[in-house]
């Protein structure tokens, strides 16, 4: 009996510690060690530069923006607008547009953009069945590859959503931070458009969106290793773009990421480059799009799980199970903790009050859906609690396999068009 006792106080001592690494300490840990440590000890300080400056001298390297379209009339115009309107020499931008079989007025928008005089190259390339972003990205690189070696050795690719808005100054901003040899890729600062008006788990999603960013700017000015681009928009050098795998519902903002990270490219958000995406509202939409995001990100942990042994790379390591890892394995420690309580509830005390805590809370967020008025501490919890549902049934469809990368756009790219 007493051993059992003490492997269950292991057990629920130890996932919660893990919980609380990575959504409480880690953060902290990278605030504490950017403002404390010394400039010299800093691997991109430049980052936390207050300088709006858009780029270095001398000439401009080629950019290339990909993106894969798949009935997106709701937000393509606006979009593409905002592309066509970026402060970068029209010969040195080439925006390439893969459109997945829409069945819209997408390609009417496309033709319409490509008919304004001056600005970048529009390119659209039709695809006569739907395959997925993956593969629509897949083949626009390769179908260029010869073009592409022709425009140099410094170009940059910019991979993108179609419900993104860019602000004028962004390529300009990310092509500067690849004056570091260094670097070989950049992310942008994700920013809500507008959070006015908007319900649902506006407010929550964007909350996670903050966070996020701040903690993959304190990786890459520490370790030059952010966990991760945004899908939204980002830019990599075109020599480090790995071809993605077809077979599976990868997500490539992940996979290039950890793909440059192994080819010895640093990966960085500069938090002066900015985009703007609506958040979703729907908390229905964003589980499917977590449980669909959780699947890809365990068949990027079989890909890439030697670059996270400890051994390769100390700090590419700690800062992937830090933010990453620990958080994938939340839904298990989540029940380890409360299973461990239930049972050492009847033991003593303290786990009965943990046990009860742990009911008041599921049960308030559970009730939240159904009061009157939000409130918005428990509809934290209930984002909390359904996320992590999510991550748990995205991880079981990894377990079961999955053989394609096609998915269904969000419906918040839609509600964006507003």
């Amino acid at each position: 009996m007493f051993w059992i006792v003490l492997i269950l106080q292991g057990v629920f001592w130890g996932s919660l510690a893990a919980l609380a690494h990575t959504y409480a300490v880690y953060p902290v840990l990278l605030r504490f060690l950017v403002r404390y440590l010394p400039a010299r000890r800093l691997r991109h300080p430049e980052l936390l530069a207050s300088s709006q400056a858009s780029a270095s001298e001398g000439p401009l390297p080629h950019v290339v923006a990909f993106m894969a379209v798949y009935n997106e009339e709701a937000v393509l115009e606006r979009t593409l607008q905002s592309l066509l309107a970026v402060d970068y020499p029209a010969d040195r931008f080439h925006i390439v547009l893969g459109s997945d079989h829409s069945t819209d007025g997408s390609h009417d928008i496309i033709r319409r953009c490509q008919e304004l005089p001056g600005g970048p190259v529009l390119e659209l390339q039709i695809f006569p069945g739907r395959c997925g972003k993956i593969c629509i990205i897949n083949q626009l690189v390769e179908e260029r590859t010869d073009w592409i070696a022709s425009l140099g050795d410094d170009v940059v690719f910019i991979l993108c959503d179609a419900n993104v808005r860019w602000t004028p100054g962004l390529v300009k901003r990310m092509v500067r931070d690849f004056s570091d040899p260094r670097v070989g890729l950049v992310a942008p600062r994700v920013v809500d458009e507008s959070l006015a008006g908007r319900g649902g788990i506006s407010h929550q999603e964007n909350a996670y969106i903050d966070r996020e960013n701040g903690v993959k700017l304190a990786e890459s000015v520490l370790w030059g290793c952010m966990m991760g681009a945004f899908g939204a928009c980002y830019a990599l050098r075109g020599k480090l773009f790995s071809p993605m795998p077809t077979h599976c519902l990868i997500m490539d903002d992940f996979y290039q990421t950890m793909s440059c990270l192994e080819q010895g490219g640093d990966a960085v958000k500069d938090p002066a480059a900015v985009c703007y995406e609506a958040v979703s509202e729907s908390i229905r939409e964003e589980f499917r799009r977590k449980r669909r995001i959780s699947t890809g990100n365990f068949q990027n942990l079989a890909f890439f799980f030697r670059l996270f042994l400890p051994w390769r790379n100390p700090a590419v390591s700690f800062a992937f199970w830090s933010h990453k890892g620990l958080r994938w394995f939340g839904p298990l420690f989540l029940l380890a903790v409360f299973v461990s309580a239930a049972i050492l509830s009847w033991w003593h005390w303290l786990y009965l009050f943990a046990l009860l805590s742990q009911l008041a809370v599921m049960a308030g967020a559970w009730l939240e859906e159904y009061l009157p008025r939000p409130v918005r501490l428990l509809r934290y919890a209930r984002y909390f609690y359904v996320m992590n549902w999510a991550l748990l049934l995205g991880g079981l469809v990894w377990l079961r396999g999955t053989r394609n990368s096609v998915w269904e756009p969000t419906r918040r790219v839609v509600s964006a068009a507003g």
